[in-house]
């Protein structure tokens, strides 16, 4: 089934709430779509991607994470995953989460010189597999930026709330 909305063409405002969250909403489907080709393109060339394994005061440069990928990595992960071939995807997991308590938290300069909106949310994401069923829950902060009329993730940092224990195989999006 095909749905068409009206998109509204407009410059988009990161102060709107609801413009957020459609962006939010839409980054979430794509990951558990595994729509890897319109996940990717939401992304800006200077991206970062963390998942720090216990908490965010630790440097990721000097400190183990359980991913922190740029931009260039970020496209080797979801070629590894395009092939059908990457072992902890094989079948894909059944993905859905649910995204909620979306806060705009304010605005910050990146290291490239644009302005980013920092925005926080929690997030629950229940991932079936052969193997059985796994709930993932914690905290983002997303760094959204407009490019050319589009909002685009110029960061995610993902602080699982189960982030100081073992963590089993992370083969997908979180």
């Amino acid at each position: 089934m095909t749905v068409t909305l009206d998109d509204d063409t407009s410059t988009p405002d990161l102060r709107d709430i609801r413009q957020v969250e459609k962006f939010l909403f839409q980054e979430a489907r794509y990951a558990d779509e595994h729509d890897f080709d319109s996940w990717e393109a939401l992304w800006t060339d200077d991206a970062l991607y963390w998942v720090p394994i216990d908490g965010t005061d630790k440097d990721p440069v000097t400190h183990m994470s359980v991913v922190y990928d740029n931009r260039n990595r970020i496209s080797t992960r979801l070629k590894q995953l395009r092939t059908g071939k990457r072992y902890a995807q094989s079948p894909p997991s059944n993905l859905r989460r649910v995204i909620s308590n979306v806060e705009v938290l304010g605005t910050e300069q990146s290291e490239s010189g644009s302005i980013d909106t920092v925005v926080g949310a929690n997030f629950m994401l229940f991932e079936s597999k052969e193997r059985g069923t796994e709930t993932w829950a914690g905290r983002i902060t997303y760094r959204l930026r407009v490019i050319e009329d589009q909002i685009r993730l110029a960061g995610k940092t993902v602080v699982l709330v189960n982030n100081a224990e073992a963590l089993p195989t992370l083969g997908f999006l979180i």
